[in-house]
This record gives C-alpha cells, structure tokens and sequence, in this order.
C-alpha cells in the first residue's frame, strides 16, 4: 500500500510541474509513513511540506493542490489535511485487509528484504575470556548480537558471526596457576592459593578432568589432560579447551552458532602484532616517552595519547586489539559490527584512532559498536549475585535452567541495548500475561488452538472463502489489527538499521495485545461460514507475523502451551 500511495503522489506531483505549479527542475522525494494514531488515518505524507518553499506557497496550500492532483482510485476512502500540511490517508477495507494476503503468501519471508544487498557483515559479540562460564552479561551480548544477525539477514545482508577469544595474557596465565593448585590438592582458602586466581567450583572440574586424562574436544583443538602436576602449560592448554568446550556448550543451550572463532594467541603467532606496532612506528604515529611506546591517538579525536609498550616490557590490551580490527578490515567485509559491554566503551575511540593511524582508506566510524549495559538478576525481590558454579556472579547456564532459553533470550533483548535490564526469574518463570514472552507466545498458541478445535468440530477452515470475505470486516479491532500488520515490515527495516532488536520484542507485545483483545472481545467460531473463515484467515497472519518477530530474535513461536 505505501508504494501504491507513492505511486498516486507521485503523479499528483508530476500533474503540477506540468501545470507550472512545481518547478520544472525541482527532483520530487515521496516518504510515505504509517500513522501512529489510527485516528489520523492509515498512511501519511510530508510532501507538501517539502514543496512549499520550492513552489512559494503554503504548505496546506500545496497539500490540497496534491490531494485534487490524486488520481482516481478504490484503495483510498478518504484523504485529509492534517497540521501545518501532511496528508494522511485513509484506506478502504478491501484495501486493509490485502496485508493479510500478502502474510499468508509470503509467509516467513513477510517482513524481509534485499536492501542489504547481499553485503557482507561481520558481527562479533561474545568474545569471553576462556576463564569460566559465560555470566548473565555474555548471556546478553550473546541474545543481542545473534538478533542482530538475525535482523541484518532479514534486511538482505550476508552476516558472519565471530567469537574473538582472548586466550593469551594474564588472565590465561592465572587460570593455569589456579588449576594447577587444584591439581596438587590447594583450595582457595589456602595462604598458597595465587593472589590473582579464580576461585570457582569449575576450577576444581578442570583440575578433576586434566588428573583423569580426559580428551577435550574444543572448536579447533583437541586436548588430552597429561596429569603431570608439574607441566604448567599442558595444564594452560588443557583448561583453555576445556573452557571453551564448556562456554560452546552454554551457547549451543542458547541457540547461538558461530561460523568464526578467532584466537588473539594467533595475532602474536602470526606477527600480525609485530607488523601493527611497526607500521605505525613507519607512519610517523609514535613516540618514546618514560621508556615506553606511545601512540599518537589524540590526533584522531582521543583526549590523550595511549601507550602501546609498557616501559618494562609487553604490550597493552588495545594494540592487539588494533591488529584484530586491522584483520578484519583485510578479510573484506563491508560493514564490522562490535556487540560488547558497556565496559568497553573506552576502547571505541583508540581503537579507530589505531586503525586510523595504521592505514589510510579505512572509514572512520570503523568498526561500529552497539555497546549493552549491564544485567541485575533479581529473585523473590532480592538480587541474585553468585552461582554455585562459578561462586561470583550469576552465568547463563543458570538463567537458562530456571526460566528456559525462550525467556531468556526475549527478557535480556526486550530493552534497548543502552539501557540497563533487570531480569525478574519470578516474572519469566511465571506462566500469565504479565510475562511478555508467554505473552506473546499465547498469542500464537490461540490461533492454532482455534484451527484445531474447529478440526475437532469436523468444520474445514476455508482459507481461499476466508480472503475473499476479508473486506467484510469492519469492526475497529480488525482495523487495528491489519494496521499493526502492515507496520511489520516497516519495523523490520528500522531495527536492522538502528541495530536494535527491542523494538522488535516491542512490536510484538503489541500485536500480541491487540489480538488478546480482540479474541476475547468476539466469537471466533461462529456459525457464518464467511465471517468466521474471515477471522480466522486475520488470525493466522497475526501468528505468522508474531513467529516471524519471535524467530528474529531467537524465541520459538510453540502451536499449543
């Protein structure tokens, strides 16, 4: 219907520059918008607004000239002025209901396009230490970032997912010297037990399984526990693979799949860092200060130069940092997309300062980041801080057992990503309309339940009678709810422009909403064959459409509950 509406506007458009009314040379740009107020009609228009001062007149003025301009049409019943000049239509119910149509016919494909061109992207999120379980704020990063894969392929772009794993400095090195006290018998109430050590009970399940000699199978690796006490970096190797198998096993419990993982241990291997740190000496990029390396990040928006190697030796956190995104920019992708905590948001301006320095030609918001604030865990009205697992914080694993992955998912991407989240377990364990994902989800189930009570009843559902009896419906609640239909796309499109998830999770639980209402407001399975294949033909485009949002962002849309 947009595209119809454009169409009418734009040979309006074209009848007054033919009429002199519109310059000639003037280039005419229809946006036609859903109306946020049912009120104010179906689809609206700023284009008088945008062609009063290029045709000297009052934008109202140009509105009416637009509407008498309109060609002759059956999917407009009414079209109005509204404001200081937009134009806002009104569909006829024939017209309405062909959204319908549309869903049922694209089925889940409804919603998506090529705008994305079949451009490759690369989204990396994630990218935990291999130190422990994954907490409940990978756990976000991990639902947002899969969304927003999800979302960029719905919008036609070709997305890889990455897991970037940091398995080289300190923090490999602690958790070696944890489980190799683990292994000789220490606990971490010892005085021995290292000052910077991991304290968890899966210290002591690395340290039990390395003694077994257990084969760890981990991505890319195979590992074999050598049960010396002694060999501390078999014992490094050994409980880095058994971490990573242990975090993919969370992730595979979540439904998120990587196509890449990438070892920050490869960039040294390789040279990549080497050859990062002498290029930018190369371009003129740093300095020698107090006997360390400095770059020259203030020359590219930073509000101070950064440190690159530390004056006793060894490099900072953001160079190898600068030599993965380097990586990346060479592998050809044509948009970087960095899903991380809000933790990291000090790095965002010297990591583009770092790339900047390092090579000309790559755009300066590279790479972009959608940065997620953190997750308080709340239960009984209290918050919930540790695991029994990890000792520390709360991990995914245990949201997941106690509410399920759907809740999960849905609760840690229902807000936007900037935004703090409290995750309620009573709320999204709780099995009523005040849990959003149960919500929504019953939405769906209802649909199905009608169609198989009707089967029931020995009475075929008529769906081809159905489209064609759609027109008939006039009531407000079915008007509302194809208006909500039509929006989906439109909500599609933005959210994977915005790389925000939540408005599809919002999106949702209005549909969801509009459809409870209606359903319980009016009898389903009447006995007028036209009318109730009629309702029922809506209904089954509103569960397509909910299962096309929840699937975005990794829910199930179940057929009975």
């Amino acid at each position: 219907m947009k595209q119809q509406i454009t169409q009418l506007l734009e040979a309006a458009a074209q009848t007054l520059k033919d009429d002199g009314f519109i310059p000639a040379e003037h280039v005419i740009n229809v946006s036609v918008d859903n109306t946020r107020d049912k009120s104010h009609g179906d689809l609206a228009t700023n284009l008088a607004l945008t062609l009063a001062k290029p045709c000297k007149s009052n934008p109202r003025e140009v509105a009416q000239k637009l509407i008498d301009a309109l060609p002759s049409n059956d999917f407009v019943s009414k079209v109005e002025i509204a404001g200081p000049g937009f134009i806002n239509f009104y569909l006829a119910s024939a017209s309405s209901a062909a959204i319908v149509a549309d869903i049922l016919e694209q089925a889940d494909k409804f919603g998506t396009n090529t705008s994305g061109e079949n451009k490759k992207v690369q989204v990396e999120f994630v990218s935990a230490n291999p130190t422990g379980p994954l907490h409940v704020g990978h756990g976000r990063g991990a639902a947002v970032g899969d969304s927003i894969c999800r979302l960029l392929a719905a919008n036609g772009w070709n997305p890889t997912r990455e897991f970037y794993y940091n398995d080289a400095g300190a923090q490999i090195n602690n958790l070696a010297l944890s489980v190799q006290s683990r292994v000789k018998g220490l606990t971490p109430e010892d005085e021995s037990w290292p000052e910077d050590g991991y304290r968890g009970h899966y210290i002591s399940d690395v340290a039990q399984s390395y003694l077994a000699g257990d084969t760890i199978v981990a991505d890319d690796r195979s590992v074999v526990g050598k049960k010396d006490p002694d060999d501390l970096d078999a014992i490094q190797d050994f409980a880095v693979a058994y971490l990573r198998r242990e975090q993919d096993l969370d992730l595979k419990a979540f439904d998120v799949k990587f196509d890449v993982y990438f070892l920050e241990s490869s960039l040294y291997s390789e040279g990549l860092v080497e050859d990062t740190v002498n290029q930018l000496i190369a371009n003129n990029y740093t300095y020698e200060k107090d006997g360390a390396l400095w770059l020259k990040t203030t020359e590219f928006g930073d509000d101070k130069d950064r440190v690159m190697r530390k004056k006793e030796g060894g490099y900072t956190y953001f160079l190898p940092d600068v030599a993965y995104h380097k990586n990346k920019f060479d592998r050809g992708f044509d948009r970087v997309i960095n899903e991380q905590g809000a933790d990291h948001h000090s790095t965002v301006t010297r990591v583009r300062a770092g790339i900047q320095a390092l090579q000309a030609g790559i755009p300066e918001g590279f790479p972009e980041y959608v940065l997620h604030q953190m997750v308080l865990v709340m239960r009984g009205g209290e918050e919930v801080k540790l695991s029994k697992r990890a000792g520390s914080y709360v991990t995914l694993r245990d949201l997941i057992d106690e509410v399920g992955r759907d809740a999960t998912r849905y609760f840690l991407v229902s807000r936007r990503a900037d935004a703090q989240i409290t995750f309620d377990i009573d709320l999204a364990r709780s099995k009523n309309n005040d849990n959003p994902v149960y919500y929504i989800q019953y939405a769906h189930a209802r649909v199905f339940g009608m169609l198989n009570k009707l089967k029931e009843q020995g009475i075929d559902f008529d769906q081809a009678l159905g489209l064609e009896a759609l027109g008939t419906l006039d009531l407000d609640a079915e008007r509302e709810l194809m208006t909500q239909l039509r929006k989906y796309p439109d909500v599609v499109k933005n959210a994977g422009t915005s790389l925000e998830p939540a408005s599809i999770a919002t999106y949702l639980k209005d549909l969801a909403g509009l459809f409870h209402s209606y359903y319980n407001s009016n009898k389903m399975l009447i006995d007028d064959a036209n009318v109730r294949n009629a309702r029922l033909v809506l209904s089954r485009a509103v569960a397509q459409v909910i299962a096309n949002g929840l699937d975005l962002l990794g829910v199930s849309a179940p057929e009975q509950m």
